[in-house]
């Protein structure tokens, strides 16, 4: 009975073996950047470090475009010298 149990056993890793491959996992995709689109190439027209557009496939340019950044908010007004009360 012992021996029947290490011979299943043995053909089950036998057999589980042959589904073991020796090539090396492939490396996932690094994580698109700011501005960018997956599937796409990443372009830095001016070296700002920001994405500027992206390229397709195909090799063409489409730059990204947004709309313009709100004006800052206004500075706080200066603080109330002078004795109070």
């Amino acid at each position: 009975m012992n021996i029947r149990k290490m011979t299943l056993v043995a053909a089950g890793l036998l057999g589980l073996s042959a589904c073991a491959s020796n090539q090396e996992p492939v490396a996932p995709a690094p994580p698109v950047g700011p501005g960018a689109i997956a599937g796409t190439v990443a372009a830095d027209r001016n070296g700002d470090g920001y994405v500027d557009g992206y390229y397709t496939a195909d090799g063409i340019y489409h730059p990204v475009e947004g709309p313009p950044c709100p004006p800052p908010p206004p500075p706080p007004p200066p603080p109330r010298a002078g004795e109070r009360g």
